[in-house]
């Protein structure tokens, strides 16, 4: 799935589709960075990771915020605050924090996992979820925190609705567990539904959010939830080395890019609306059910099947300098970012058709 495709190879001329977590500052955002005031934030004593953390408290509806490195290091965290060794937590079986953190939550937080069905909406089964927690029973691990992500990225960037969040919420609540979002790309799923961050968070006791995704920031990524959620979370990220010194350069990057949020997903949102439908409009018809598009939030999904593949096509595009990623034997996942538009948008387009028509049934 994740390869050095551009080491020592120039990027100018790429148009990369496979990640929004490819994308470059931008130079105001570069003068944000230089001008950042700064202080050792192990102290506490960075104002603008201060500042950052403050907002983003507020922008979720929480106590307390805590500026970390990454997501993965923000889901590690959160479930280390949650739980003891030898807890479990439920997890979808296509979620990030299963299937590309390295199980970091059996070999770090030393919890394991019951892992569930996830449906084409991105969500779980609210029965499955049930029928995952444990019984109280000592022979057993105790169920404590159930994981969704929002939005999903397996499921093509879809949003999970404020309701089906409610629902999770009143199951958790009758079982007496916690509920975490890792949410990569939350401000994506509340833009997408037109509430605000801290509507959507509400159900949740914990929520991680990237900056390094669709909002287009260097590094870093924040968790929210209750102050002293946050507090065991800033000693558990102090043992895992992620204690930042000045880092309030990165900081300010991040706040650089909450600034600037609305339009640049606005802008992702209605440039996948337009390849999925140009996708669509380029395959031909009696091509359409081997080959078919479909969007939501930032992303587009290539759905195939024989004689297309997506390595096949993949490999096609790179040779002629387009990046896209196959997510598994049927499907290319591309991602809309601020470092394509609609010129990056109509070469992707202009390559895929020609390929298309000129392969055989």
């Amino acid at each position: 799935m994740y390869s050095t495709t551009l080491r020592n190879v120039s990027s100018e001329a790429v148009a990369d589709f496979r990640s929004d977590t490819v994308t470059k500052p931008c130079q105001a955002m570069r003068e944000a960075m230089c001008n950042a005031v700064v202080g050792d934030d192990v102290y506490q004593e960075d104002p603008t990771i201060n500042q950052l953390e403050e907002k983003c408290a507020k922008l979720f509806g929480k106590e307390a915020a805590l500026f970390v490195a990454t997501g993965t290091m923000g889901n590690l965290l959160s479930i280390l605050a949650h739980t003891e060794r030898g807890d479990e937590i439920i997890v979808g079986r296509t979620s990030h924090l299963h299937r590309w953190e390295q199980g970091n939550y059996a070999r770090l937080a030393g919890v394991s996992a019951t892992t569930v069905p996830v449906l084409e909406d991105g969500t779980i089964a609210l029965n499955e979820i049930e029928l995952a927690i444990r019984v109280d029973d000592i022979h057993m691990p105790r169920t404590r925190l159930i994981c969704i992500e929002n939005t999903h990225n397996y499921a093509g960037g879809k949003t999970i609705s404020l309701d089906y969040m409610k629902e999770v919420r009143k199951l958790a609540d009758e079982h007496n567990l916690l509920v975490h979002v890792d949410g990569a790309r939350f401000y994506n799923a509340a833009f997408d539904l037109g509430i605000s961050m801290a509507e959507l968070a509400q159900p949740a006791d914990s929520v991680m959010m990237c900056f390094s995704k669709g909002l287009g920031a260097p590094i870093g990524s924040i968790i929210v939830g209750k102050a002293d959620f946050i507090s065991r979370c800033r000693r558990h990220r102090k043992s895992l080395g992620g204690g930042w010194r000045q880092g309030g350069i990165l900081a300010a990057a991040a706040e650089f890019a909450l600034k600037n949020a609305n339009e640049t997903i606005k802008n992702d949102f209605e440039n996948a609306s337009y390849l999925c439908k140009s996708l669509n409009d380029a395959t031909p018809l009696e091509k359409r059910s081997v080959l078919f598009a479909q969007s939501a939030t930032n992303m587009v999904l290539l759905s195939t099947l024989p004689p297309f593949c997506p390595n096949q096509i993949a490999r096609m595009l790179k040779e002629k300098g387009v990046l896209v990623m196959p997510i598994d034997e049927k499907r290319i996942r591309i991602v809309l970012n601020n470092g394509v538009g609609k010129e990056e948008i109509d070469k992707l387009v202009s390559i895929y058709s020609e390929y298309v028509k000129s392969s055989s049934n």
